[in-house]
Order: C-alpha cells, then structure tokens, then sequence
C-alpha cells in the first residue's frame, strides 16, 4: 500500500517547484514570492562608508532603490549592500523567496538572507511601466472584533 505521502509524488524534504508570481498579483505583508522582472532604474537612496578608526568594525551599508518590472507591472525592489552591484539597470533577475515590504504606505520587493537574486537571460517580454505598484498608497486599518 502507498503511503498518502508517495501517492502525491512528494518525498520528506524535496524541494518544491517554484510557482511564479506575477507583480500584479503582490499583495502587502506577503512573501516567499518567486518573480522573474527586469531592472528598470538603479538609484544609490543610502551610503554609509567607515569614517575613522572607531567605525572598523562596522560594515559599510549601501541601499539602493530599483524599480523591477514584468508585462503586468512595476514595483520598487530594495537592494541592500551586494545585491546593489546585481541590481543594474537592463538586468533580468529571478527573485528566489522574496518578500513584501511596508515603506511609508507603499510596497517595496526585498530579498533577505534567507532568499536569493539570480541574474538570467534577457526577458522575452515588455515591461508594463504604467501600473507602478509602488506608487498605491495603502492605509493599515484596524478590525475591531465584536
């Protein structure tokens, strides 16, 4: 007799196919989202450098505002540090386990250390530019239980 487990073709640990999203389909306070969008914009928002021999132990922080696309839309990705250098404009990126960020009211792409950007081959599609994500401001709202 098969196990449920062996009748659904899952084995204990195997990794799952990744299911691509759209940047449409984003919604605030979600994550593990795996995106395919090309890197429209590339702008340097924060640089902190070591300044004096007090700050050698910090690690320099570089953050960088990059808008990402796909044919349904745009949305801001934040780059932190490294991820800035792969972030370049023109790139197509596979964004692995990508989250959601808030900022200010707004929906901003982020992967952190438990995700993963990879470079791939050029899109075979044109971005959507005027359905920018970004820009829909949205208000936190509290639902009192009655």
């Amino acid at each position: 007799m098969a196990t449920e487990q062996q009748k659904q073709g899952g084995a204990g640990g195997a990794k799952r196919k990744p299911v691509f999203t759209k940047v449409d389909q984003l919604k605030p306070g979600t994550s593990g989202h795996t995106l395919t969008a090309k890197v429209l914009t590339s702008e340097t928002v924060l640089h902190k450098g070591r300044a004096g021999a007090a700050a050698v132990h910090l690690h320099p922080t570089t953050i960088a505002e990059c808008l990402i696309g796909d044919e349904t839309g745009t949305i801001l990705f934040t780059a932190r540090n490294e991820q800035v250098d792969l972030m370049k404009p023109g790139t197509t990126v596979t964004l692995r386990n990508a989250k959601i960020d808030m900022f200010k009211g707004s929906m901003r792409v982020a992967v952190d250390k438990w995700g993963r950007i990879e470079i791939t081959g050029p899109a075979n599609f044109t971005v959507k530019e005027d359905n920018n994500l970004s820009l829909i401001e949205y208000e936190l709202v509290n639902v009192a239980d009655e």
